[in-house]
């Protein structure tokens, strides 16, 4: 009998996560290695009846971590009272519990450029052991002028503000995402 030969590699030997680079904000030391970003808690509750209760994010956000995702966007702390618990039992969570090969995740509040949401965002993931803040503003030229009624001048000072005053707070692993860029 003639053995077929595989088109598919041999699978790895040595297990990918045991590979992983130490957390450094917008660094990888290692350019072979691909910093996993999950987003589902935030954006997979943008699904009409998606939604989910704080203990169900935290179920999930355990999940996430098991699998050796780097990097949970847990939520937007700014939107509800609910979202805020969620996002903090997270970041105190599982954002200090350390796995099995020493890792811990990463745990990102979103925010809108603007001091309340920040504020909320940085008291929502401040007691993870790698918090972070992603912030973003309109910058489409359409949203920018009929959104936000403000130049791109504006928006690039709101921004590096915003930046800024969530450094200020204590927070130094800071996104910062211009929404809509492109359209």
């Amino acid at each position: 009998m003639t053995q077929i030969p595989s088109i598919f590699p041999s699978p790895p030997t040595k297990n990918i996560i045991d590979k992983r680079p130490i957390y450094i904000p917008n660094y990888i030391p290692d350019p072979q290695y691909v910093r996993i970003l999950d987003t589902t808690l935030r954006d997979g509750e943008q699904s009409p009846g998606a939604a989910m209760t704080p203990q169900k994010k935290l179920d999930i956000a355990r999940q996430l971590a098991k699998l050796g995702v780097d990097v949970i966007e847990a939520g937007f702390p700014c939107s509800s009272p609910d979202e805020f618990k969620a996002v903090k039992m997270i970041a105190e969570e599982v954002g200090n519990d350390v796995g099995d090969d020493g890792y811990v995740p990463v745990i990102v509040g979103v925010a809108r450029c603007n001091d309340k949401d920040i504020e909320t965002a940085w008291e929502a993931v401040k007691h993870a052991m790698r918090p972070k803040i992603s912030t973003f503003i309109a910058t489409s030229p359409i949203h920018m002028e009929y959104k936000l009624g403000k130049s791109k001048e504006e928006v690039l000072e709101i921004a590096c503000n915003m930046v800024k005053f969530a450094k200020n707070l204590g927070c130094h692993d800071i996104q910062f995402v211009p929404e809509d860029a492109t359209r």
